[in-house]
């Protein structure tokens, strides 16, 4: 069995995870959403654009107005809006209740592969049966994280939830702008696979879906939001150093990953791994923000760990059945039509 693409996934989870908690601090300063996307997007492109230009400048296939489409798409979904809308949601909670909602990315991912034919289910099968059970699982650990706190298992007295919340209202908005963005972002996976076939340069289509993100985002801020020039320049040192992290960490070398994951073991086993970063970014977040852990998190994490072992358990063992899988009979009966010829001859 190929552990790589899981090593990965787990380095992934811990980018990601430190990034939420850089990200949540970088907010308390006082760093501007719109501004950080922008400029983790440039960063991110500046990383990736040597590196892409030097790996693939004799093997990149030609960018046609199609694949074009499909980039700028990647770039919408993917990192544009899921980002904004995942941000907004982080401004307006907690980093470990932001980081709740990507545990539904798993469930909407899988039930999305199913209509685009990117993934196949099949209950008679252990493999089929195992990945509807350890989604549904996946699915009641999201929710018990997100719905369910119960009693402090910290002696932290937390104000996050209270200063970033800041009444009904704003949670509300905050949780509905989670759910957006864990939803645009599953349909980025789902293109992502697409993507991988129709234009196989992974160095370089990451690269591009930086570039048209950083563009898209920087005329959004122009256009939507009334911000000077103040707003722009990175003023601390925590800013400069998330700026940084999540652009060379986050967009650059995570993205990359992900859709190096995805090509190799499709988008339903990349996804499965979203919901650690929760498990990871509540234990950084209860040392490094003081937030509370609660009972509901521990129950949450373990239905999660659960759920994501039925995934990768059933992806597993369809990937090696398919390995075994002995040739199917017409291609039994060409090969044996092709020997006769052979012998004629």
């Amino acid at each position: 069995m190929d552990f790589k693409p899981m090593v990965t996934m787990l380095a992934v989870v811990v980018v990601f995870a430190v990034m939420n908690t850089l990200t949540k601090m970088a907010f308390n300063e006082g760093m501007h959403t719109t501004v950080l996307i922008v400029l983790r997007q440039l960063t991110a492109t500046l990383f990736l654009a040597p590196i892409a230009y030097f790996r693939e400048r004799k093997t990149r296939p030609k960018l046609t107005t199609k694949i074009f489409v499909y980039l700028f798409f990647s770039a919408l979904l993917g990192a544009s809006l899921t980002q904004w809308l995942f941000f907004l949601g982080l401004r307006y909670t907690t980093a470990t209740f932001a980081c709740a909602f990507i545990n539904m990315t798993p469930m909407f991912t899988f039930l999305l592969a199913l209509p685009f034919k990117v993934e196949r289910l099949d209950v008679s099968t252990g493999s089929g049966a195992a990945k509807l059970t350890g989604t549904a699982v996946g699915l009641a650990g999201a929710l018990v994280l997100a719905l369910y706190q119960g009693p402090s298992l910290t002696s932290y007295h937390s104000s996050a939830a209270a200063s970033a919340g800041g009444g009904a209202r704003r949670w509300a908005v905050g949780s509905a702008a989670l759910l957006g963005g864990s939803a645009s972002w599953s349909l980025w996976f789902i293109l992502q696979s697409k993507i991988g076939t129709k234009y196989p340069a992974l160095y370089s289509g990451t690269a591009w879906m930086s570039f048209l993100s950083f563009l898209q985002m920087a005329a959004i801020g122009i256009a939507t939001e009334k911000m000077t020039f103040h707003v722009w320049v990175v003023a601390t040192r925590l800013q400069v150093v998330t700026v940084l992290f999540v652009g060379i960490a986050g967009s650059g070398l995570g993205f990359l990953a992900m859709s190096w994951c995805v090509e190799r073991r499709g988008p339903v086993f990349t996804t499965a791994f979203m919901p650690l970063v929760q498990i990871v970014a509540a234990g950084i977040n209860v040392i490094a923000l003081h937030e509370q852990l609660h009972l509901g998190s521990v129950v949450g994490a373990a239905l999660v760990v659960v759920g994501l072992y039925f995934v990768l358990w059933g992806k597993s063992n369809e990937t090696r059945t398919k390995e075994l899988r002995p040739p199917s009979d017409s291609k039994i009966v060409v090969q044996a039509e092709h020997a006769a010829g052979t012998e004629t001859v």
